[in-house]
């Protein structure tokens, strides 16, 4: 496996230089200590925040981010681009590495969590105000991700199935790739209702949260990271996780609408319970 994960790396070096000048990655200060963090796209606003905070720390380390979308760097982490952390959208991505033996061990990490809200356009709000008027008053169209290509799909659908309430407005579903296209039918009038997770909703000005779903209505929806097979850095990775994991950082977070999973014991770790 070491031999092939290698071999792999080298093949794999032409179109790392590619992949990296394409995405135009961001590196703070110059330093002689060079960490790289490859972010999922749809994270980005709030690392932009966190990464500086992380830097202060040490003087000595020059982070460099890359960001794209979680399956193009999965794919690129797969093929041996030279990674210390990966924080994709979906913790389920970390999984499929692991299961390929390509994160290092004692790396895989939850450092947060969120829930799947109900929103409506801010400046022509629905006329329904919680979940429970889902069940009675008329919709015209609701949003939700497609569940064959999108996590937030396939969670909306649970959610709706668990409410019984698929039957009544599968009807009036207009479906997006992602949650950005379903965050768009809504602020754009197209829908007046939709389904995402918290942390897309919160830093978009023209949509407002309704209600979130009770959290048994759907699978734990975490956020997670990694040290990847192709980390040079695993100390530094391992600091970073503490950093994510800190008090400072995850009252940070929260302005952004994850929430911290913290287990008894005072552990934070992921909830496998309930997972379909």
């Amino acid at each position: 496996m070491r031999f092939t994960h290698a071999l792999g790396r080298l093949l794999a070096v032409a179109g790392i230089v590619a992949f990296t000048a394409t995405l135009a990655p961001v590196a703070y200060a110059q330093s002689s200590e060079t960490f790289t963090i490859a972010v999922s796209s749809n994270l980005k606003d709030v690392f932009r925040k966190l990464l500086p905070l992380f830097e202060a720390q040490d003087r000595d380390v020059n982070v460099r981010v890359i960001y794209a979308q979680s399956k193009t760097l999965l794919k690129q982490i797969e093929e041996g681009a030279p990674v210390d952390v990966f924080v994709p959208s979906s913790y389920e991505e970390l999984d499929q590495l692991e299961q390929k033996n390509l994160i290092l061990q004692d790396t895989k990490q939850v450092y947060a969590r969120t829930s799947l809200v109900l929103i409506t356009n801010t400046a022509f709000p629905a006329t329904i105000g919680s979940i429970q008027d889902l069940e009675t008053l008329p919709v015209r169209y609701i949003a939700i991700g497609d569940p064959t290509t999108s996590t937030v799909g396939k969670d909306a659908v649970q959610f709706l199935k668990y409410r019984k309430l698929e039957p009544r407005l599968k009807s009036h579903y207009l479906l997006g790739e992602h949650s950005k296209a379903v965050l768009d039918l809504v602020s754009k009038g197209e829908a007046e209702l939709g389904l995402v997770y918290r942390t897309d909703a919160v830093p978009v000005k023209r949509v407002r949260i309704i209600d979130a779903a009770p959290a048994e209505s759907h699978r734990p929806i975490t956020y997670g990271l990694a040290a990847p097979w192709t980390s040079e850095n695993v100390f530094r990775a391992r600091d970073f996780i503490a950093f994510l994991l800190s008090d400072r950082i995850q009252t940070e977070l929260k302005k952004y609408g994850f929430e911290q999973e913290v287990l008894d014991g005072g552990s934070t770790q992921r909830q496998e319970e309930g997972k379909p």
